[in-house]
């Protein structure tokens, strides 16, 4: 197992951990852990093209990590109503349609090439950085200016889900045809 793997894996781990500490009300915890495995996700990228260490497996756990990561953490925020249900929903749900997605074109191609696109890498940083706003206002880490932007960064995020969703859809139905 070669190092960026091996971040991955530890951000998998850390799921568990932040959402305990989430549930538990350990806000300043939770985000200390968010911000971790945030870092270890830009991390392991990096370290993976930089230095030619991309695998099939990273390929395969980088994106489901990334999945984890934001539902878990979008589901137990909306459960504890501290973000809008209906982002969440979007959240999950374009999660949902991908891998399922995915599933379908390699059942279907017996094969399946994982291009993110640069819309889905915007998203992703936009769903981690709402995350975060959101836990730093719950323990008044932020400035008022950031707990202003709440409502903007929530409509933001959202167009951007939705967005995203609908290119990776095209997309999928495009790799379908070919």
């Amino acid at each position: 197992m070669n190092l960026p793997n091996a971040l991955t894996i530890i951000r998998i781990l850390l799921v568990p951990l932040f959402l305990y500490k989430v549930i538990q009300g350990e806000t300043v915890f939770a985000i200390v852990v968010y911000v971790t495995a945030a870092v270890t996700d830009g991390l392991d990228g990096f370290i993976a093209k930089a230095w030619k260490m991309q695998t099939k497996l990273g390929t395969f756990l980088d994106p489901l990590a990334d999945k984890i990561l934001v539902a878990t953490s979008y589901l137990t925020l909306a459960v504890l109503e501290m973000i809008p249900l209906s982002l969440a929903i979007a959240v999950l749900s374009r999660d949902i349609i991908i891998a399922l997605g995915s599933l379908t074109i390699y059942l279907m191609k017996g094969d399946l090439t994982v291009r993110p696109h640069p819309v889905g890498k915007v998203t992703t940083f936009f769903q981690f950085l709402y995350i975060l706003l959101v836990l730093s206002a719950a323990v008044q880490l932020s400035s008022p200016w950031f707990v202003r932007t709440l409502g903007p960064m929530t409509v933001i995020t959202g167009i951007l889900t939705v967005t995203s969703g609908a290119i990776y859809i095209l997309d999928g139905l495009r790799s379908l045809e070919e």
